[in-house]
Formats: structure tokens, C-alpha cells, sequence
């Protein structure tokens, strides 16, 4: 269940309610791909670095060691340790993205596995299942995530098959909730909102699946490539026609700046690769800006990452440390950088909500929004 506890203008503040504990919105959701943060970051980890949603990959959870396999085990929560919320995407992006051999048709999409070649058969009913097996807190709906740019006539087309995929989803989920031997009986179910970057294609595919009345609404198939004055663009079309007692989810979503404008437009949740890919480089996210912890100034630095930040790798490791620790191909490099960039992301998302409490959200937003995405 979500609720709005403050409004500012679009932006939102809320808490969202779940079997496995209660998001604070906005929130970012941290990507834990196959299981794990990639740099090393369990889900322990995760507790100290302020996280509250933990977002696991269908697609590559189905793969290895396969969602039977974590049913068998559990559930992906004990699985991997975290015990707090989590969403499992639909394996639709990965499948869009990762194959390369792919045949799309009315029962869904049969592709070459990544790993070894094999050929795979997903559809609604298969994603379905596959994180019922999971037991997730979430499970996000089969969508086709479309190539930017795309034709007029072919996002129409695939609007349309992404709507009777979602009634198949909506219809499987409550057949797979009902089952004894389910996991999580009360999974909840996200439709996603698709149409490229065409304004009436996004209104109308928004308008068929509120009337499912489902869980949560994401809007997909954004931050792949097109400009991002297009995304904000679609946001703001699309934002009026979204549910307004339902929480809703930019997909894939972003930099600092790309989330601050989100949450601008009445966006809840976002979740992104960004900060644990740019800390496995170097890159770190900071009050002033993102730094490069690889250039040479940094080697006798004696300071944190951010003198203004309390994560547990600014409060013990300096610049020079853990820029030594990339040069010498140490792990632990870059873990300290993913931990840091994380609890960046986290305490982020902290400072919005109280600027929303607090009714400053729009000065946060002026202060930030340019900032906190430049590279210093």
C-alpha cells in the first residue's frame, strides 16, 4: 500500500508498505544483479549504506543458478541474505539487450541465452513464474523494452502486445499467489508504461493499464540513449495520467541530477547501475560534484572521498588510499568506491525527503541539480 504524506507542487513523499518492510519514498533502489552488488558488496553491506530496496536480475537469477534452484533454497531473500524488500525486474530489458538472436511473437520471445547459446522461451506466464520461484517482494511485469529511435507504427504495435502481456501477467500472478506452495503470497505486481519518446503513444498505454489497477506503475524503455530533455518530457506527459494513489517507478534512472528532476515530476523510485559501475572506474560521486579518484592529484591526498559524507569508507580511508588501491589492481579499491557511491545515492534520497517534509524541496532541487552531476 502506498501513501502520500506530503506534497510539494508534483513532487511526492511518501511510504509504501510491503510484506517485507516500509520504503520511505522517494527511494533508489540499490542493483543487486545476480545476487550481489558487483564490487563486492553483500547484502549485509547494504544495511550500513542506508538501502532500502535491493533489486535482483529474472534474467540472469533464471540462468544460474536458476529461479528453481532459489525456491529450493528459500527464496531469494534468504538466498542472499537481505531481508528487506525487494523487486525483481521482468527479464524483458535483458532479453532485449543482452540477445542477440531473438524472435518476438504473441506468446513471447524465444532468444539465445548470453552464457552459452542455448535457446530460451520467455513470456508473461514464464517471467511470472520464474519470480514466483524467486519469492520477490515485487515482480514487475513482460514487457517489450523497444530500441530508441523506433518507428511510430512499430511502438504502436508493441504498446499493444506490452498491454495483453500485462492482463497475462496480472491473470498468472493471482494464479501463482493462490498456489500452497508459493513463497511470497502476497507478490505484488508493477505494469510498466512503454511508447518511446511519442507523447500520445505514452498518454494512451498509460490510460489502458491504470484501469488494471495494479500495485505500482513504472514508466520503461527511458535512459537508453535518448537525449535527456526527451525523458523529463515523457515524465511530464505521462505524470498526470498515473495513478495518483499508486507509487510509481522511472526505470533505470540515473544520475543525481536525472533523479532530482524525477522526483520534480512525481517520480518514487528509481534504480540504476550508475553508482556501483562508475565506483568499480573511479568515479565518485560527491556534495561537489563527481571526481575521478584515479587522476594523479589525488596521491597524497590525505582527505575523504567527501569531507562532508559519513559512510564508513570517508569516515576511515583517504583519497590517497583508496586511489593507491586502484592503481594496484586491489579489489578492496574498488569496493570502498561502490560502498561510498551507494551511500551517496542513499543519503541523496534521504536529503530529498526532508526538503519534501520540510517544504525546501525546490531549493534542494536549485542548489543540486546541476551540481551534483558536474565532474569536478
Amino acid at each position: 500500500m502506498y501513501r502520500i504524506l506530503k506534497n510539494n507542487v508534483v513532487a511526492r513523499r511518501g511510504e509504501f508498505e510491503t510484506v517485507h518492510g516500509t520504503v520511505q519514498t522517494p527511494a533508489f533502489m540499490n542493483v543487486a544483479t545476480c545476487g550481489a552488488i558487483k564490487g563486492a558488496v553483500s547484502a549485509y553491506d547494504l544495511k550500513e549504506l542506508k538501502c532500502q530496496v535491493q533489486l535482483c536480475n529474472t534474467y540472469h537469477l533464471h540462468l544460474r543458478p536458476t529461479d528453481k534452484v532459489v525456491k529450493g533454497l528459500g527464496g531469494v531473500h534468504k538466498f542472499t541474505g537481505w531481508d528487506g524488500p525487494v523487486l525483481t525486474d521482468s527479464g524483458g530489458f535483458q532479453v532485449f539487450s543482452l540477445a542477440k538472436l531473438r524472435n518476438i511473437k504473441e506468446e513471447g520471445v524465444t532468444f539465445a541465452s548470453h552464457i552459452d547459446g542455448h535457446r530460451i522461451f520467455m513470456g508473461p506466464e514464464e517471467s511470472m513464474l520464474i519470480q514466483s520461484n524467486l519469492g520477490s517482494t515485487i515482480a514487475m511485469a513482460f514487457d517489450e523494452c523497444v530500441e530508441n529511435p523506433a518507428s511510430y507504427d512499430y511502438a504502436k504495435k508493441s504498446c499493444e502486445r506490452t498491454y495483453r502481456w500485462l492482463v497475462r501477467c496480472k491473470k498468472e500472478m493471482e494464479r501463482l499467489n493462490s498456489l500452497p506452495d508459493t513463497i511470497n503470497k502476497n507478490q505484488l505486481l508493477f505494469g510498466i508504461n512503454q511508447g518511446c519518446t511519442y507523447e500520445d503513444l505514452r498518454i494512451e498505454h498509460m490510460k489502458q493499464i491504470a484501469e488494471l489497477d495494479l500495485d505500482g506503475y513504472a514508466i520503461g524503455g527511458l535512459a537508453v540513449g535518448e537525449p535527456k530533455e526527451d525523458m523529463y518530457r515523457i515524465i511530464s506527459a505521462v505524470e498526470p495520467y498515473m495513478p495518483k494513489d499508486k507509487i510509481r517507478y522511472l526505470m533505470g534512472v540515473g544520475t543525481p541530477g536525472n533523479i532530482l528532476e524525477g522526483v520534480r515530476r512525481g517520480v518514487d523510485l528509481f534504480d540504476c547501475v550508475m553508482p556501483t559501475r562508475n565506483g568499480r572506474h573511479g568515479h565518485l560521486f560527491t556534495s561537489e560534484g563527481i571526481i575521478n579518484i584515479n587522476n594523479s592529484k589525488y596521491e597524497k591526498d590525505l582527505s575523504p572521498i567527501d569531507e562532508k559524507c559519513n559512510c564508513p569508507v570517508c569516515q576511515k580511508h583517504s583519497r590517497a588510499y583508496i586511489r593507491h588501491l586502484f592503481k594496484a589492481g586491489e579489489m578492496l579499491g574498488m569496493r570502498l568506491a561502490v560502498m561510498h557511491n551507494l551511500y551517496f545515492y542513499n543519503t541523496l534520497m534521504e536529503k530529498i525527503r526532508d526538503s519534501l517534509d520540510e517544504g525546501t524541496f525546490e531549493y534542494f532541487y536549485k542548489e543540486n541539480v546541476d551540481k551534483l552531476d558536474t565532474r569536478i
